[in-house]
């Protein structure tokens, strides 16, 4: 296990963090489709491409969570994709589940899968050049929900997955998202988050999970997006911390968080904050965004417009720089500004 612990430590390296880029297909079209970019299989590649030879992106980024697409597939020079990413010091990593589907017998809630054959596509990612895999389940805030069983499934799952993960020699992400959807405040989320997490840790422990070989991935303590009153940051910074301070063991290398729906610049100054908080966390306090890092990339990057590369790798390296500062304490707003 202590090559599964020097991993996920470098997942959680000091100034960086993990660039989520693992959006299934239909996710993809549905960003594609918003900017007119056909969804094939080649623009796919392309953009994909586009983002994992950033020039410089290793300073700021640990590692890159890959489609089972994109991990099969080649940069424009032939490079596979898994070895454009090392030769920029990137870990690469797999997402693993089949998604989030209805649980039976709870309406509207949602257990995720993937468990069926897992050890065997583990052992094929490994081959592929993966060290670490990440599994995400969805809990969800609304009238009587989440249920007891609703969470209990879920950390099950959660939990499995992480042990299968450690078997063949993957860092497992532990990824427990408590929706933004609903007109909840924060003191709902943090209700949830806290019986979230509660529940997982309770699962890794009865599943055997060496926690030194673990990163979580949780989402913060927001207030719902239709909630009339927004918590400011430094709220959401206090509440996340003291969430994860109550519920997350000090041997657990590091939490790297989803930005789940927040804008960009949001979501990096909430985890500016919580790294400005004083006393420190016992853990490292890192990113792992999707949207929040390529959303101001792909909105420049045009598959047929070989001059919008050199740009949209820019506006990328910017968000990540932003966030890398953030996982520190040194970002600053001005930083925006500049670039712009």
């Amino acid at each position: 296990m202590s090559d599964l612990a020097s991993i996920a430590e470098q997942m959680v390296a000091e100034g960086k963090g993990i660039l989520a880029m693992d959006e299934s297909t239909g996710t993809c079209k549905k960003r594609f489709d918003s900017y007119g970019i056909e969804c094939t299989e080649e623009n796919r590649r392309a953009y994909r491409g586009m983002l994992v030879t950033t020039p410089g992106l290793g300073e700021y980024i640990s590692g890159a969570i890959l489609f089972d697409e994109t991990l099969r597939q080649n940069t424009t020079d032939g490079t596979p994709i898994p070895m454009a990413l090392q030769s920029q010091g990137i870990l690469p990593g797999i997402k693993v589940d089949t998604g989030a589907h209805p649980l039976a017998g709870f309406e509207n809630e949602k257990v995720t899968e993937g468990l069926d054959g897992l050890r065997a596509r583990l052992n094929e990612y490994v081959e592929l050049g993966a060290v670490f895999a990440k599994w995400r389940a969805v809990i969800t805030i609304g009238p009587d929900m989440p249920t007891a069983a609703c969470v209990e499934a879920n950390a099950h799952g959660l939990a499995r997955y992480a042990a299968l993960c450690q078997e063949a020699g993957l860092v497992p992400i532990v990824e427990p998202e408590v929706l933004m959807d609903g007109d909840h405040d924060i003191d709902a989320c943090y209700e949830v988050a806290d019986a979230t997490l509660r529940s997982v840790y309770a699962a890794l422990y009865e599943q055997g999970v060496v926690l030194e070989g673990t990163v979580l991935k949780p989402s913060m303590v927001l207030s719902g997006k239709d909630c009339a009153e927004q918590a400011p940051v430094d709220e959401v910074a206090e509440a996340t911390l003291s969430c994860l301070l109550n519920r997350v063991p000090a041997s657990v290398p590091g939490v790297v968080f989803l930005s789940g729906g927040q804008s960009d610049e949001l979501a990096t100054a909430h985890l500016n904050a919580m790294n400005q908080l004083d006393p420190g966390a016992p853990w490292a306090l890192s990113f792992s965004y999707g949207r929040a890092l390529q959303q101001p990339a792909i909105k420049i990057w045009r598959p047929d417009q070989p001059e919008t590369t050199e740009l949209a790798q820019k506006a990328l390296l910017h968000r990540a720089k932003c966030n890398g500062l953030a996982t520190i304490g040194q970002y600053d707003e001005a930083l925006e500004a500049q670039a712009a």
